[in-house]
């Protein structure tokens, strides 16, 4: 079994084709590329996060994250670290896998789980088959709760 979030969802989708588990399990995230928002499209065809040092996108990600993450309030002090964390080339180098991901087909064993207010990957382009209502992108800190009553229900089953 594959369980990710966000990114490492994505990578599980790509894995479940090399390592062919029983189940994958993807949260906050997409199974493929159609499930990405416009502005990823858009960045595929105008680059612009390359004309960018690695600094200033992740300045940007701080000061844009109020407005992107509906949930950053609740936990305010942890979504600061987490984005303090972040190397700003690793941070550079993620945007670009993610722009230039090639994944068109989904595999059956890819279980969904993402929230109707995801401002990051929003809910409109993704077909998922778990929804936590008011969950942003956050869900698995923020709704952990109900997310972790899907894992069970998935997981025994």
């Amino acid at each position: 079994m594959l369980i990710g979030v966000s990114m490492g969802g994505m990578l599980c989708a790509e894995l479940s084709e090399v390592l062919n588990p029983e189940k994958v399990i993807i949260i906050s995230s997409a199974k493929n590329r159609q499930e990405l928002p416009f502005c990823y499209t858009f960045q595929r065809i105008i680059p612009l996060y390359k004309l960018m040092p690695p600094r200033l996108l992740l300045g940007g990600a701080k000061m844009l994250q109020p407005l992107v993450e509906p949930d950053r309030n609740k936990n305010k002090a942890t979504f600061q670290q987490m984005l303090g964390a972040k190397d700003p080339l690793y941070m550079k180098r993620s945007i670009g896998m993610i722009i230039r991901w090639e994944r068109t087909l989904n595999s059956q064993k890819i279980i969904h789980i993402h929230g109707d207010n995801d401002h990051t990957l929003p809910i409109r382009r993704v077909r998922s088959d778990h929804v936590v209502p008011n969950g942003s992108h956050m869900i698995t800190l923020t709704r952990f709760e109900e997310v972790k009553q899907i894992l069970l229900k998935e997981l025994l089953f």
